[in-house]
């Protein structure tokens, strides 16, 4: 009877452990790139925390890559976990 208690407090346990995902905090870097007009701004770059699981900070990182237009004024943004 204690054995099986045991083995049912050890499933129990391993079970709440294998629920939660592992979060950390990961940075975000993007470069951006201008186009479009002399005078721009040379290339810069930007860098944010994400708190999330490897999987979900990659994902929302690398959707904030993207090519953007605006007043004949291009940038390019290329965002990457690391």
């Amino acid at each position: 009877m204690k054995f099986t208690a045991a083995i049912t407090l050890t499933l129990a346990i391993a079970g709440i452990i294998s629920m939660t995902s592992c979060n950390k905090k990961y940075t975000c870097h993007c470069n951006i790139v201008y186009s479009g007009t002399p005078g721009l701004p040379d290339s810069s770059s930007t860098e944010y925390t994400i708190e999330d699981n490897k999987g979900g900070a990659t994902s929302k990182c690398s959707a904030q890559s993207g090519t953007y237009t605006n007043n004949n004024i291009t940038s390019v943004e290329n965002c990457y976990i690391y």
